[in-house]
C-alpha cells in the first residue's frame, strides 16, 4: 500500500502548477499533551473560513492525520453545507442530558469526521456555567480521537467566538484583501492581543490573485499590529482566487475533492505542509494557471 505522503508527492509531480515545497522538517502534529487544537476564525463572514477548514481537514487526513472538525459557528450548519451532508444531531444537542458525544459525531463524506453546529438554532447565545460544564465534560473524549482538532468558529467578536479562540492552542485568522475584511481582521487581532495569555495566531489570506498581493495584505496587518498592539504575527500562507472553488461550492463539494489538481487545492496542500512541518509555502500559478484564471476555466 502506498503511504499518504507518497500519494501527496505524486499529486505534486502531476500538477501543472509550479510548486516549490520547502524540505519537510519533523512532523509537529503530535505532542505529549494530546492533539493540536487549531481555531479557524475570521473578522467577518464570507471570507471562505469554513471552506478552508473543511479542505484542510481533507488534506490533513490525506497526510495521515486523524482529524476532527468542530463546527462552532453555533446556529449555522456551514460544515454540513460545504460537505453536502446533513446531521441529525449537532453540537448544542450535547446540552441535553441523554445525548452523548458519539450521538453527535458525523463520519462525513471525503473522510471528514465532524460535529455540526446545527441550523436555525435559537439557543446559540452565551452558555450558562452549567452548560459550559456539561459541554466540556462530554467533549473531553475528543482528545483521544484525533491528532488535529479544527475548530471552525463563527465570524466576528461574539463572546462564544472569543471563548473558542482564546481556548485554542493555535489560531488561524482567515482574511481576504478587501478593506472591510482587513478592518475586521484587525479587530480580531486587537481583541486577541488584549485577552490571550499565550499568543499564537497566524494569518491565512484567501482569494488572492498572486503571492505579491498576499504579501501586501500580510505586511499591512503586521505593521499595524506591531505599531498599535505590540504583537508580532506570522503568515501561514495563502489560497489563490480560483474558479474551481465556486464551482465546487455550487456542487456542495469541497474543492480539494472536486478539483484536486486546481491551484486552490495545491494551496491547501501547501498549507498542510506548513502546519505539519513548518515548511514555507511557495505555490505559484504558473502560466497555464494564469491563463485558466483569466479565462475562468476551473480545470
Amino acid at each position: 500500500m502506498v503511504d499518504q505522503a507518497a500519494r501527496l508527492r505524486q499529486l505534486v509531480d502531476k500538477s501543472e502548477y509550479e510548486v516549490q515545497p520547502a524540505a519537510p522538517a519533523r512532523n509537529l502534529s503530535l505532542s505529549a499533551m494530546g492533539p493540536r487544537v487549531i481555531a479557524i476564525t475570521s473578522g467577518k463572514g464570507g471570507v471562505g473560513k469554513t471552506n478552508i477548514a473543511v479542505n484542510l481537514a481533507i488534506a490533513l487526513g490525506q497526510a495521515g492525520q486523524r482529524v476532527l472538525v468542530i463546527d462552532a459557528d453555533l446556529g449555522m450548519a456551514n460544515v454540513d453545507v460545504v460537505l453536502g451532508s446533513m446531521s441529525k444531531k449537532h453540537l448544542l444537542n450535547l446540552l441535553e442530558r441523554d445525548t452523548e458525544l458519539e450521538d453527535v459525531i458525523m463520519n462525513g463524506p471525503y473522510g471528514v469526521t465532524y460535529i455540526s453546529g446545527g441550523s436555525g438554532i435559537e439557543k446559540a447565545a452565551d452558555f450558562t456555567y452549567e452548560e459550559r460544564q456539561r459541554l466540556m465534560q462530554k467533549l473531553t473524549a475528543c482528545g483521544q480521537m484525533a491528532d488535529v482538532i479544527l475548530i471552525d468558529t463563527g465570524a466576528g467578536l461574539g463572546k462564544n467566538v472569543m471563548d473558542f479562540i482564546l481556548a485554542a492552542d493555535e489560531v488561524l485568522l482567515v482574511t481576504t484583501p478587501e478593506p472591510t475584511a482587513l478592518t475586521d481582521a484587525y479587530a480580531v487581532l486587537k481583541a486577541y492581543s488584549m485577552y490571550a495569555a499565550q499568543k499564537n495566531i497566524k494569518l491565512l489570506v484567501n482569494r488572492v490573485y498572486d503571492e505579491a498581493e498576499s504579501r501586501e495584505v500580510v505586511l499591512k496587518l503586521q505593521h499595524t499590529s506591531q505599531r498599535f498592539l505590540n504583537m508580532n504575527i506570522d503568515c501561514l500562507g495563502y489560497v489563490f482566487e480560483d474558479s474551481a472553488v465556486m464551482k465546487a461550492v455550487r456542487q456542495q463539494q469541497p474543492f480539494l475533492a472536486a478539483q484536486p489538481h486546481s491551484v486552490a487545492s495545491r494551496c491547501i496542500q501547501g498549507l498542510v505542509n506548513s502546519i505539519l512541518y513548518g515548511s514555507k509555502m511557495t505555490v505559484k500559478r504558473g502560466w497555464k494557471g494564469f491563463l485558466r484564471q483569466i479565462f475562468n476555466f476551473a480545470h
